[in-house]
């Protein structure tokens, strides 16, 4: 239930002096004319999700603003004291993306970081996500902030927190730092003033260290010298990644590289597409049509902090698709797995981690290579959270999650989409070397491990409707779970929430050995699987639906790929989405 007395309690307080004019002259019109937009902005205080802090700009508490940000890293702040034998000696790391206010308030954070007595090592530029995850590593920070929205529409902005192994945060610390932030009751509680002495500017020397990591992933360079003519358009979608994804190709060794000129200059904007997602088609239209233009092979995008990839990809006939994100996590996960085994790398301790929303078929891979695999929650936070279990144990080697975020070797702790473009190109360029396309590629990967097909249904539900109405859906789904879906019986449910799994066949039931969340999975008897999360950083509730069979050959793709499409079909009819 919305309480509209509090909503005006809580917005009236934001009139006072510490605010600036602007932030009270928007309140105030909200006050008097915009009761929805008021309690939109003020409902709810913004919390962490799977990726920190994220929210549309504005004012009010639901909302991106200076106050908001102020008193998120003054909480961070107050948690690394409480954390530290030494808080003098701490230090934090600070990037941004191309966002609007994105410098501005990553300026914002460095300044009450060293008013908190803090240093401050702050890149001189926009930069991508997984650099500041290895700068982290690198210049033992006992923390990192980025302010990004990832892919998110041009209204939001968002900021996100590692800790100081540079994965992002995990509990404890995440709930910690929330109760932080919450204890704060005034912004004049916020410490401002910074000393600009204690501000370390990172620029191109760390650029460079963290781009020589990406080239020692490389596998098979002497493919690459073979085939360094290979034809490949890449386009940054106006973010980060417009200088370092070139520089990084050029490292490899690739000479035939086009980046779309209109989308290579930084801009919050995004003007040249409706959303800078590379999951979108539409995102990728103009790095196509370059393609198209110059014969290229493969097209490549990076989302606006550089650490989601999307790949199209030239199939026989010269159309290119867009491949989803199980389907490039697939190719990666092959190409890296059966290369080292084929060199002879793998020593018997190499793991590689995916989601348990993402497709089975990289555990298929990983079983046939002899590698172990992890599933973990939706969030590369689990994977760095696992990656340390295990560091000193077993090697990590890579992985991945549907949602177009890869991570090969563990210099970086968060999703990498400069090294990911790298060692497809170098995929590309290994299957050109046999006479095959990526396409070809992952044809043949179908055809030994088996033919899977997944499909995303997004609702979207915005505002304090929105999530109470997203809460009544997953409670419907927890409380009276479906016996049948579009003919098929359901076997077997997980609830991630009450870490139980379900045996509907025997009346088993297992404990999952995972931190709780709001997920829950329904096995169907034909192998199809659904899984239901909302979202953890945008208003919407997402639908996984996963269906697969065998196929013995190549030929056999265009009417088994139908089949699956029609049962995936049936199955989100059923469910009247």
């Amino acid at each position: 239930m919305i309480n509209t007395e509090e909503i005006r309690r809580k917005a009236e307080a934001w009139l006072g002096e510490e605010f600036d004019e602007t932030t009270r002259m928007e309140v105030k019109h909200m006050l008097d004319y915009d009761e929805k937009a008021l309690t939109d902005a003020f409902y709810q205080d913004l919390e962490f999700g799977t990726g920190g802090l994220r929210g549309i700009m504005g004012a009010g508490t639901n909302r991106m603003n200076r106050y908001t940000l102020g008193m998120a890293t003054q909480g961070l702040a107050n948690y690394l004291k409480k954390h530290s034998s030494n808080p003098a000696s701490i230090k934090v790391a600070i990037a941004h993306d191309c966002r609007n206010n994105s410098s501005y308030f990553a300026r914002v954070a460095a300044d009450i970081f060293t008013a908190n007595g803090f240093t401050a090592c702050l890149f001189e530029a926009l930069r991508p996500t997984p650099e500041l995850s290895y700068a982290i590593r690198l210049y033992g920070c006992d923390a990192g902030v980025n302010i990004t929205a990832s892919h998110n529409p041009k209204e939001y902005n968002g900021y996100k927190v590692s800790w100081n192994d540079g994965g992002q945060v995990v509990s404890p610390h995440d709930k910690g730092i929330i109760d932080e932030v919450r204890s704060i009751r005034s912004v004049r509680d916020i410490m401002t003033g910074g000393d600009e002495s204690k501000i370390i500017t990172l620029g191109a020397e760390t650029d460079e260290k963290y781009l020589a990591e990406v080239k020692a992933l490389s596998i098979n360079p002497d493919v690459i010298k073979r085939n360094h003519d290979i034809g490949i358009v890449y386009t940054p979608l106006h973010g980060t990644g417009y200088k370092i994804v070139p520089d990084a190709l050029a490292l490899y060794g690739f000479t035939n590289v086009h980046t779309v000129k209109e989308q290579s200059v930084p801009d919050g904007n995004f003007p040249t597409v409706h959303s800078p997602n590379p999951e979108e088609p539409d995102a990728l239209s103009m790095a196509v049509a370059l393609a198209k233009e110059k014969g290229a092979d493969l097209v490549m995008a990076t989302d606006p902090d550089g650490d989601r990839l999307g790949v199209a990809v030239r199939k026989p006939s010269g159309e290119y698709v867009l491949l989803n994100g199980n389907q490039t996590g697939a190719l990666l996960t092959w190409y890296i797995l059966s290369q080292k085994k084929h060199n002879g790398e793998l020593r018997g301790n190499e793991y590689i981690i995916y989601t348990i929303v993402t497709s089975d078929l990289l555990e298929s891979i990983a079983n046939w290579n002899g590698v172990k695999c992890y599933k973990v929650l939706t969030g590369f936070k689990y994977f760095a959270e696992l990656m340390r279990d295990l560091e000193g144990k077993e090697k990590y080697i890579g992985g991945g999650e549907e949602s177009f975020g890869y991570l090969a070797g563990d210099y970086v702790r968060d999703k990498d989409g400069v090294s990911a473009i790298t060692l497809v190109a170098e995929a590309a360029a290994w299957a050109r070397d046999r006479g095959k396309t990526l396409w070809e590629l992952l044809l043949d990967i179908y055809a030994e491990y088996g033919l899977y097909r997944e499909k995303l249904v997004n609702v979207v539900r915005k505002g304090a409707e929105g999530a109470a109405e997203i809460k009544a859906m997953m409670e419907g789904f927890r409380n009276s779970p479906p016996a049948e879906i579009a003919g098929s019986k359901v076997i077997r449910y997980n609830d991630y929430q009450a870490l139980v799994s379900a045996d509907l066949v025997t009346g088993e039931k297992t404990p999952l050995q995972m931190e709780k969340s709001n997920v829950l999975q329904f096995f169907l008897a034909d192998g199809t699987k659904i899984s239901v999360r909302p979202s953890g950083t945008e208003p919407k509730i997402k639908f996984y639906f996963s269906a697969n069979t065998t196929m013995s050959d190549v030929s056999q793709f265009e009417p088994l790929w139908k089949a699956l499409e029609d049962r995936i079909d049936a199955v989100v009819h059923d469910m009247k989405l």
